[in-house]
């Protein structure tokens, strides 16, 4: 089996990191995302939930683009 050096070994790492990253992201965007239906469809509060979408994507975009 071929070893594989230290240039791959940190691109891979690297890549996992992002795919991880990405994975999280998509998790918790997809429950906010359910989350603000439940309160537009089921709550009757479709205006809270239209600006807790926004904002929490907002916040989401920004919290992953400063810590990422």
């Amino acid at each position: 089996m071929a070893e594989a050096t230290q240039d791959e070994l940190r691109a891979h790492e690297s890549t996992y990191q992002s795919f991880s990253k990405l994975v999280l992201f998509m998790i918790l965007w997809l429950v906010l995302l359910l989350s603000t239906m439940a309160l537009g469809l089921v709550g009757h509060v479709s205006v809270l939930a239209l600006l807790l979408g926004i904002g929490g994507t907002l916040a989401l975009i920004i919290g992953f683009a400063v810590l990422g």
